[in-house]
């Protein structure tokens, strides 16, 4: 039952509203390790690879310029649930495994949390559970590696082979094209344009650091 659960369903990532970019390049790194389908960026595309060590070759992106686009896609073509990371009222721990059916995963900032926006587009949301006092969240990244590997395990998703102390890294595919990494519509491209004229999608928080000078693999695919 539970290969021919991880044959059905599929797992994606929808990034939007993380405050450290740094952090899109190591949630990349986890989406590969846990058998991740898909990258859906939401707003900015000028996010960063950095610390990534090369995971997004082989990853599939795909950007929307709204949250409500987002949730069209993905409930529409792909057929997900739509689970919200958040300590909400009505959040199920993740150790219960509440799943379904394939389901994209959207991560609170690391802040403030997922904001109202955010949470209206969510179907369900999970939390994970702690059992230690000395911190009142978890980093982003580190909470998307726990609530993924979670989902691989209920999906029943196959084990990756290991080679020595390490797991063998799939060569990276070759002729891929940009088109793969971002596949916008008219309609997008029109909205996205009218958002930034609008200021009204300043999704990710410059820190003035060198991290976006040091790989900005992601910036690169899904620029215009």
């Amino acid at each position: 039952a539970a290969m021919a659960a991880a044959a059905a369903v599929e797992s994606v990532v929808v990034v939007h509203n993380v405050a450290k970019r740094h952090n899109v390049g190591t949630l990349a790194r986890s989406a590969t390790a846990f058998g991740v389908a898909e990258v859906v960026v939401v707003g900015r595309r000028d996010v960063s690879a950095f610390g990534s060590h090369g995971a997004t070759s082989h990853l599939r992106f795909r950007h929307f310029a709204s949250l409500p686009l987002a949730r069209a896609y993905l409930k529409d073509e792909r057929g997900c649930d739509i689970c919200g990371v958040e300590i909400t009222h009505d959040a199920l721990p993740v150790t219960a495994h509440p799943f379904r059916r394939s389901t994209a995963f959207l991560f609170g900032n690391e802040g403030t949390g997922l904001s109202q926006k955010e949470c209206e587009i969510c179907d369900f949301f999970v939390y994970i559970p702690q059992y230690g006092g000395g911190t009142a969240s978890l980093n982003v990244t580190v909470a998307a590696s726990i609530v993924l590997h979670h989902f691989g395990v209920w999906a029943g998703f196959p084990e990756r082979g290991r080679e020595g102390n390490k797991f063998v890294v799939a060569d990276k595919p070759k002729g891929q094209s940009r088109g793969l990494y971002c596949t916008d519509s008219i309609e997008e491209v029109i909205e996205e344009r009218k958002m930034r004229r609008e200021n009204a999608c300043d999704i990710f928080e410059e820190n003035g650091s060198s991290e976006h000078q040091e790989s900005n693999v992601l910036g690169t695919m899904l620029s215009d």
